[in-house]
């Protein structure tokens, strides 16, 4: 199993290579990894040693996010060495100020991890939900060097738990003590022999509880919205934008504001063509007057006709804006439900404001619990979610789903508490 899991890894990279003169982000996956070991050789110092943390992409960073702030702020002793797996997590946070050093981490070899362990000499590792890479954990652990997995989920079907597993099951063995997000999870490592485990929950709560008091105004946006009812999509694709187009006809009362996952020209030109009626927002002091204009407050009754005078969509066309757009919706629509899976609700419920999302969110579990707690809907087509709109136009029942999202997400917080109880006691 080990040769067949080193050859898909030699063959992955290949094709990464291969793909890299075509496809942007193949294309930093692969620069950034060239001479990576001769580069962390000589910037950081193995005699000092290191905290490392290591996120797949941007969402696991912003999720073990309230674990590092927390240890960045008791161990100042240390450096601190963040490694993503993607560029979509890298490219957006290679300058934060939470680490010392951050870097991709170099592909999931014996030599490779061996090498890299050698030169960062790592305290102690944490790794977040997901990651879990054979070589890596191997090396740490032929090195009695602590590794610690935060926020993780298992679920039946995966690897472990398979026949052909083995390798992977090997890896578990490799780690110190699994901090779960549910019962479940501590249920399915019970056979495999790990009672090394606690159910901590998830350090997303964390994290999101505190941006309804720490987000900042965003500028122009308050100009566009102007006492309108506001819908904001997060991290939409195509099949969501088609939905939310039909919608958008149907509500001309309400703004919209748009913030797609992602934001290449031809993607948001797409957009452009489905909303006639958008500005995006890197354009908005060109359409200042525009956008300060005044309309009614919802009706509860859906008209087909819009107003072509002033821009009822906003575009967002850059990163880093939606934890803090959601603070400006009445509803929030939750992007990729149809397709491999929605994006984070949490971010929105937090707010205090119902959430809507597609068909595809059975491997989450807050979604999950938004819809058993009353603050989630799930749609499965246009009329689904014309239906579920439709309803959402009474203002009490938009403020009883959006208390009940607001109050699930409270009463989740305190991962980090337990974490750091083990992994950093006072």
């Amino acid at each position: 199993m080990q040769a067949i899991y080193l050859v898909s890894i030699k063959i992955y990279g290949l094709f990464l290579w291969l793909l890299s003169p075509f496809h942007a982000k193949a294309r930093k996956w692969v620069s950034g990894r060239r001479n990576l070991l001769h580069r962390i050789a000589r910037e950081v110092d193995p005699d000092r040693g290191c905290i490392w943390f290591h996120f797949a992409s941007l969402g696991e960073f912003e999720q073990g996010r309230p674990v590092l702030e927390a240890l960045r702020a008791r161990r100042t002793d240390k450096p601190f060495l963040v490694t993503f797996y993607s560029p979509s997590g890298y490219e957006i946070r290679k300058n934060t100020p939470l680490a010392d050093h951050v870097y991709y981490l170099p592909a999931d070899t014996p030599r490779n991890a061996r090498r890299f362990v050698e030169l960062v000499n790592p305290e102690f590792a944490v790794f977040t939900k997901y990651e879990y890479w054979p070589c890596y954990f191997q090396a740490l652990h032929r090195r009695n060097i602590p590794l610690y997995l935060i926020s993780a989920i298992f679920r039946p079907g995966q690897v472990f738990f398979r026949w052909y597993g083995g390798l992977f099951r090997k890896a578990l063995r490799c780690v110190t003590f699994f901090f779960t997000q549910n019962e479940e999870s501590l249920r399915l490592l019970a056979p495999l022999g790990h009672t090394n485990a606690v159910l901590a929950g998830d350090t997303r709560f964390d994290r999101v509880v505190t941006l309804p008091r720490t987000s900042k105004e965003l500028p122009g946006i308050a100009d566009f919205v102007a006492g309108h009812p506001v819908l904001v999509a997060g991290s939409t694709w195509p099949a969501d934008e088609v939905l939310l187009a039909g919608l958008r006809r149907r509500y001309p009362d309400w703004k919209f504001i748009l913030a797609p996952h992602e934001i290449h020209e031809e993607h948001i030109h797409s957009i452009e063509k489905l909303f006639p009626d958008s500005q995006r927002y890197s354009n908005m002091n060109e359409g200042t007057d525009r956008l300060s204009a005044t309309g009614n407050q919802v009706t509860g009754h859906a008209s087909p006709v819009v107003d072509h005078q002033l821009p009822t969509t906003l575009i967002i066309d850059n990163i880093g804006m939606l934890s803090a757009l959601y603070g400006y919706g009445h509803v929030a629509y939750i992007g990729g439900g149809f397709g491999k899976g929605i994006h984070n609700t949490l971010e929105a419920a937090t707010y205090g404001i119902p959430v809507i999302f597609g068909p595809n969110y059975r491997k989450f579990q807050e979604a999950k619990d938004l819809i058993a707690e009353g603050g989630g809907f799930t749609v499965a087509d246009a009329d689904g979610l014309a239906t579920v709109f439709n309803e959402l136009q009474t203002e009490e029942r938009r403020l009883m789903a959006g208390q009940r999202s607001g109050t699930y997400v409270a009463c989740k917080a305190g991962a980090t508490a337990i974490i750091m109880a083990k992994i950093a006691p006072v």
